[in-house]
């Protein structure tokens, strides 16, 4: 068992490559709703240090392809747009230099 905790394995995973998270939730056994809550930590801790950038393509509507949504660290129920609740999660990655 690895001695890292949650959210340093999250870290890890999104500097290793870009993940959604449900993915995240599926390859750590854990809610999708924690994730997101660790995704938001991990934000907020990344954007002081010097060498990391957090990014996100967020989410969008597969309807109409909404984009514009206020809070791209959360998964919205549906598009304000069209109303469709057929939206793409968003992707997040960390930058490492």
């Amino acid at each position: 068992m690895s001695d890292s905790t949650r959210r340093e394995r999250v870290t890890d995973r999104l500097i290793e490559t870009q993940a959604t998270a449900s993915e995240l939730a599926d390859e750590l056994a854990t809610p999708v709703s924690t994730i997101y809550t660790d995704i938001q930590h991990v934000a907020r801790s990344t954007q002081y240090a010097d060498d990391t950038e957090f990014l996100v393509a967020p989410p969008e509507c597969i309807n109409c392809g909404f984009s514009g949504y206020d809070d791209p660290i959360n998964y919205p129920s549906r598009c304000p747009e069209c109303r469709s609740e057929n939206i793409e999660e968003a992707v997040f990655k960390i930058d490492a230099e």
